[in-house]
């Protein structure tokens, strides 16, 4: 019979849609990992990582494995799969009791299936990941991270930032809940019609059931089957299929808008494709160049003019904000600037091929990157004879870290983690084993803060020594590294102040001989020359 035939296919489908819906999730899960990690790094750019809205969307579009603001993407599949199965279920139901009355069924799914969309239309699950919410769900990530990754662990345990951390992350979620709850706005009027609809509905069906087993035409066990089928009709429409799918599609969301707003954002104002080769043979010139972050009312950069002549050295010194390394940046191609333009030997940077001017160019930033990977991997990622990431080493004072296939992190079988200035050198392997490569620019922006500084002075000397037939640029805070470069820029609200050699700027008296007597001061002797000095404080 057909009750037999959808009971035995319920308890088949049942015990299934556990292994349907974990496979579904994982494979989801790799789809977002994928799309969310191209979509991150596809634009040339990196202004739409530091544009709000869009970071706002990142937040939402990862949050689907960190599961702070609703279940894990598993377990939405999960629902999902067994949703199914609920759907199965009601359908199967519609259908036995359409053997009784074929407008039985029509009546009662289409009432649910209203119902059900003047709730989601009322504001249940509609438009809860508002501008607003989505904020406060970056807000409640990034203290969650605090608490649960490395970098923070040793700042929240010495100044017992504990249970203050739990607390903000308790804090952030709940007014993220708070804004959830609000965005669904439960309105009176359509949850009233939904009850009158349904309780309408399911009363014409139930009466007519009563009727035909009061007048005999209906035996006992017939009228339970159909009565069962009855309810089980509601599973078409709210079942766990149509909820799970708003959890998980919260996600998928924010990466396809991720997909459509990070191009633009991440783009270049212009890509040429004029040859790198041999770049830069003459000089780097800022012309007139005006640049201001994404969301930023002022700008870093305003009429900003420099001219670095090609295979010299040039040291970059300022206070924090001055633009020192907005320079780096808009080097790399990072960014291009609003107004004016930066020539490479006359050419205009933005007519000159992207990916072959960062092949030109090598860089060591504060925030440098530290890969989970071997020392060689570290060195050269892309790969280097072994010969020349030893070299490299040498030149950064690395020779005896660590052998070549040791992984930098614990944690790994024969692993082993680097102190700060360690890994300051590895930086600087790196950017030298791109020289030897036949990289032409270097930019070193504070390369060497974590050591001290005669180890820096020495490492300073190597690194001129290593790229001579280079452009080297260096932004540094110590003026026992600046004074060896061939010329000094010194820097102020994104203005060249002051530009010569070190006995040139000296002579001149101005702002960088007031600089450098306020760190000589400090030192007071020749024994105090380890310590580490700001020269802006």
């Amino acid at each position: 019979s057909l009750a037999g035939t959808v009971f035995v296919l319920l308890q088949v489908l049942a015990p299934i849609h556990h292994a349907v819906g974990a496979n579904l999730g994982s494979r989801t899960a790799a789809w977002l990992y994928d799309r969310l990690t191209l979509t991150c790094v596809r634009p040339p750019g990196m202004g739409h990582l530091e544009n709000p809205t869009l970071t706002n969307d990142l937040t939402m579009a990862r949050d689907f494995d960190l599961s702070i603001t609703g279940p894990p993407l598993s377990i939405s599949m999960d629902f999902i799969a067994g949703g199914l199965v609920e759907m199965l279920a009601g359908l199967a139901s519609a259908a036995l009791l359409a053997t009784y009355a074929w407008w039985a069924p029509i009546v009662l799914a289409g009432a649910w299936l209203a119902t059900h969309w003047l709730l989601r239309e009322s504001g249940v699950w509609r438009d809860r990941n508002t501008a607003e919410v989505r904020e406060a769900q970056r807000h409640a990530d990034y203290t969650y991270r605090l608490a649960v990754e490395p970098p923070a662990a040793k700042e929240l345990r010495l100044f017992g930032l504990a249970d203050w951390v739990v607390d903000r992350f308790r804090a952030r979620r709940r007014r993220l809940f708070e804004l959830r709850w609000e965005a669904t706005r439960l309105r009176e009027r359509p949850v009233v019609w939904s009850l009158l609809l349904v309780v309408a509905a399911n009363m014409v069906v139930f009466v007519s059931l009563a009727s035909a087993a009061a007048d005999g035409r209906l035996a006992l066990d017939r009228l339970v089957m159909f009565a069962s089928a009855a309810v089980g009709t509601s599973a078409i429409a709210f079942g766990g299929l149509s909820w799970a799918l708003d959890g998980a599609a919260a996600p998928a969301a924010a990466v396809l808008r991720l997909q459509h707003a990070m191009d633009p954002a991440g783009a270049l104002s212009q890509t040429g494709h004029r040859s790198a080769a041999g770049l830069p043979a003459q000089a780097i010139r800022f012309r007139h160049v005006t640049f201001a972050y994404p969301a930023a009312r002022e700008p870093v950069l305003a009429d900003f003019d420099l001219t670095i002549p090609a295979g010299s050295s040039l040291a970059i010194v300022g206070q924090n904000g001055a633009g020192k390394t907005t320079i780096a940046k808009l080097l790399c191609r990072l960014y291009d600037p609003q107004g004016g333009a930066i020539e490479v030997d006359g050419v205009d940077l933005r007519d000159v091929e992207v990916d072959g001017w960062r092949s030109r160019v090598t860089a060591v930033f504060q925030d440098f990157i530290r890969f989970e990977l071997s020392l060689r991997d570290n060195v050269a990622p892309s790969g280097a004879p072994e010969d020349v990431i030893h070299a490299a080493l040498a030149e950064a004072g690395g020779s005896r870290l660590a052998n070549l296939d040791t992984i930098l992190a614990r944690g790994y079988p024969g692993g082993t983690d680097l102190s700060g200035g360690q890994w300051q050198r590895v930086a600087l392997a790196r950017a030298l084993c791109a020289v030897r490569l036949g990289a032409g620019l270097v930019l070193l922006d504070e390369p060497t803060a974590q050591l001290d500084v005669r180890g820096e002075a020495e490492i300073f000397e190597r690194v001129l020594a290593a790229t001579r037939h280079a452009t080297t640029i260096l932004i540094s805070h110590r003026f026992s590294t600046v004074r060896h470069a061939d010329r000094i820029c010194v820097l102020e609200q994104g203005k060249v102040v002051e530009l010569g050699t070190h006995d040139e700027l000296i002579a001149a008296g101005g702002r960088y001989r007031t600089m450098f007597d306020l760190q000589a001061s400090r030192f007071g002797d020749e024994a105090e020359q380890d310590r580490e000095l700001d020269v802006l404080d």
